[in-house]
């Protein structure tokens, strides 16, 4: 009895042993990588939701991860459509008089505004970002107020920028990690296109001043796009203020991620930090995607015009899972009212889609009316009355 005691105390002991280095084995695998980055962030761009940050509400210098906000400034005016790729870009003498990083722009000179983001997105321009600025705000200080709108509207609360290149070393030019997703976040999610720029690696321009032409080769100043090859983009900064700061975008299995680190020590750590950001984020996350094309009941109307309302979905329902649930437990339930009251306006939201896991809700969608519907008077009622007569 003894010896089967002893036995059975040590297969005991074996099983909790090998439960807890199985424990291990998950944290190690679910645990953040080490990032030598004093401050950076790790969000999924079409949900926005975090999945590791350090020190990502610190606020520090920028450099040219600034030009991220002067794109999404320029984007946004080529989209209303009163300039276009094909407008023409002059570049002042203050344009042409900026150092750091440049594309050499000539006072005078004038290239497409194509170009220009070329030269802003692949080689970081900064007389290429003052010229574009000029072009859109008449001044660079004015575009930098617009920046700053900008900034608020999307709820950077910890930005605040004094030039549109980012090549200041003031302490009253500043954003963290997390305000710099925000803005890559709505550059690249809005604006799509901008791909078109972020994923060249080299590509001639052609200056042409009184001096002649002259053929001038743009050089991505983003290293990943060698190194890792899922990257999209986006932008790459550094001064001796800010060090050396990146916000790294990359698709892969339909999954976006926007990886930001700030104040690397190198050039070289910055890209480690971003491919080892990255690697986590696509090591841990599931996306769950519903594209909410099912048909929806028509919803009675009390009062109005038209008996009943046509509905549609807000848009598609996304969850990023990263604790490894079982997505296909998710349930969708319809919630609607039994009717609603006229007037109804196109776009009211008059119901949800409601998503749960494991009995926990984890998101929804607007249902909203697809149709316009006015409220009945008295000669509407009469024309129910007669057609409803008419109909036996």
């Amino acid at each position: 009895m003894k010896k089967n005691g002893k036995a059975f105390l040590c297969r005991m002991l074996c099983c909790a042993v090998s439960v807890v280095f199985f424990w291990m084995s998950l944290m190690e695998v679910s645990a953040a990588p080490p990032v030598e980055a004093p401050s950076y962030i790790l969000i999924e761009a079409s949900t926005g939701q975090v999945i590791c940050e350090e020190n990502a509400s610190e606020r520090r210098s920028p450099a040219s991860i600034t030009k991220i906000m002067t794109l999404l400034l320029i984007f946004e005016h080529l989209n209303t459509g009163r300039i276009s790729l094909d407008s023409e870009v002059m570049t002042s003498a203050y344009a042409k008089s900026m150092g750091g990083s440049q594309v050499f722009l000539e006072e005078g000179e004038v290239q497409n505004l194509d170009t220009i983001i070329k030269c802003i997105a692949v080689a970081s321009g900064n007389d290429a970002s003052v010229a574009a600025a000029e072009f859109i705000a008449g001044s660079e200080e004015e575009f930098v107020r617009m920046m700053n709108d900008k900034a608020d509207q999307l709820g950077m609360q910890n930005t605040h920028f004094e030039d549109c290149c980012g090549l200041t070393d003031s302490d009253g030019h500043y954003t963290t990690a997390k305000d710099v997703a925000i803005m890559s976040r709505e550059l690249i999610t809005k604006y799509p296109q901008v791909f078109d720029y972020t994923k060249i690696w080299m590509e001639d321009i052609t200056h042409v001043t009184p001096k002649g032409s002259s053929t001038f080769t743009l050089a991505s100043t983003n290293k990943l796009l060698k190194m890792y090859e899922w990257t999209t983009g986006l932008k790459t900064g550094s001064t001796s203020k800010a060090l050396y700061c990146l916000s790294a975008t990359a698709s892969k299995d339909n999954i976006d991620l926007i990886a930001v680190v700030m104040g690397s020590p190198s050039n070289k750590v910055r890209f480690q930090d971003a491919m080892a950001l990255l690697n986590y984020g696509y090591s841990v996350s599931a996306l769950y995607e519903d594209p909410n094309e099912d048909a929806l009941p028509r919803l009675p109307v009390k009062g109005g015009v038209e008996d009943n309302a046509a509905l549609i979905y807000q848009g598609p329902f996304r969850y990023l899972d990263i604790a490894g649930s079982n997505l296909n437990a998710i349930e969708k339930t319809i919630s609607l009212p039994a009717e609603i009251t006229a007037p109804v306006k196109r776009g009211d939201a008059v119901g949800e889609a409601v998503y749960q896991l494991d009995g926990k809700r984890i998101g929804s969608v607007s249902i909203l009316s697809d149709v316009t519907i006015e409220k009945a008077g008295y000669k509407d009622y009469v024309i129910k009355v007669w057609k409803l007569f008419c109909s036996f």
